[in-house]
């Protein structure tokens, strides 16, 4: 008889669902936490020009030497500091658990968190545990090293700011963690472009620490390229098991490209960053709903009880995808995400959501 996949898939594998993209909607996308600006016509140009001198039939340099070289230099990466390159910060996630994962090993999280943590805990083989958050989301600091002290976990993420909900934690809870933590902590900053906050200078001063970046908030979303720091003796045994090429040669021009013009793409964060504090007003003013302060570029909010699933249905109904969070955590009950778009998009949003309450 041939292997069927509950005889040879792990438990751990089959019991997960596999990350769900909703299908695209016509009309008004705030679900993804992408950048809503598209690259001017003159900048497309350009670039389009430089791809044009790639010679595709030819291997990247597997190490992507320029692109890291640009990395330290643009995002102000300490020296003596390592960078390795990921497709997408997800692969750097899965890097770091298969470089650690043991039998009775632990993955810990302050929780909710980003999903994939929890998932590739689960793909590595690694015990997941969740520590919830205090009042407001913050780091609840007991709770954190009692459950420290009982799991000794190997990895420690902490995403700053924290997605779903789009808070900072207390940078001296992260640095008391630090402190006390007898493995590594990833302080996940995807959301760099949308704060003033960052442990990417705390690298000389920690040890444990990793500082994990993506380029994909910043507007390049479709690159998939993601960025870690730290200790290069961390970071030469990752390189181990990092796949060959993973960072393609048209990814890595490209990201050179956008480094060159990283004032373009500041200046669409900063406009961001103007109409996320229009949109929290907005949504403050609707009766009923509860926005949580946000350092990216998404604001979390409450619903009436109950209703949750009927105002996304609705919103989608008017060509509006936002994010239902309502299930997904015991925390999140009654929560809707929703990503901060262009002006109309969100005043298109707000109208949607008014009427549907």
């Amino acid at each position: 008889m041939r292997a069927k996949p509950d005889s040879l898939i792990r438990p751990a594998i089959r019991a997960l669902s596999a990350y769900h993209v909703p299908d695209p909607v016509k009309g008004i996308k705030l679900d993804a936490m992408e950048n809503p600006y598209r690259w001017p016509d003159t900048l497309v140009n350009e670039w389009l020009e430089r791809l044009r001198m790639v010679e595709v039939n030819r291997y990247p340099d597997p190490a992507a030497r320029r692109l890291r070289g640009r990395l330290r230099t643009v995002m102000g990466v300490p020296e003596g500091t390592g960078i390795l390159l990921g497709n997408g910060s997800d692969e750097l996630i899965q890097m770091i658990a298969l470089a650690v994962c043991e039998p009775g090993r632990t993955i810990l999280c302050p929780g909710p968190t980003f999903v994939m943590y929890r998932m590739i805990a689960a793909g590595t083989g690694m015990q997941y545990i969740r520590v919830p958050l205090g009042r407001d989301y913050a780091i609840d600091g007991e709770a954190m090293r009692s459950a420290i002290d009982r799991y000794r976990p190997a990895v420690i993420f902490l995403a700053y700011p924290n997605n779903p909900t789009g808070n900072l934690f207390a940078a001296t809870e992260i640095h008391t963690i630090l402190e006390y933590a007898p493995g590594l902590v990833v302080v996940d900053e995807a959301y760099a472009p949308f704060t003033d906050a960052s442990f990417l200078s705390a690298l000389e001063r920690h040890d444990n620490l990793l500082v994990l970046r993506t380029l994909s908030k910043m507007g390049l979303a479709g690159l998939r390229l993601g960025w870690l720091a730290g200790a290069p003796h961390w970071l030469d045994e990752f390189d181990k098991i990092r796949l060959p090429y993973n960072i393609s040669i048209l990814d890595q021009v490209s990201g050179e490209f956008a480094l060159d013009h990283l004032s373009v793409f500041e200046a669409q964060a900063q406009e961001i960053r103007r109409e996320r504090a229009r949109l929290f007003g907005a949504l403050q003013s609707l009766e009923g709903i509860s926005p949580c302060p946000s350092e990216a570029n998404f604001i979390l909010f409450r619903v009436p009880a109950g209703r949750a699933g009927e105002l996304h249905a609705r919103l989608k109904d008017r060509g509006i995808l936002i994010k239902n969070l309502d299930g997904s955590d015991p925390d999140l009950a009654g929560c809707l995400r929703v990503t901060v778009g262009l002006a109309e998009e969100n005043r298109s949003f707000i109208e949607a959501l008014r009427d549907s309450l």
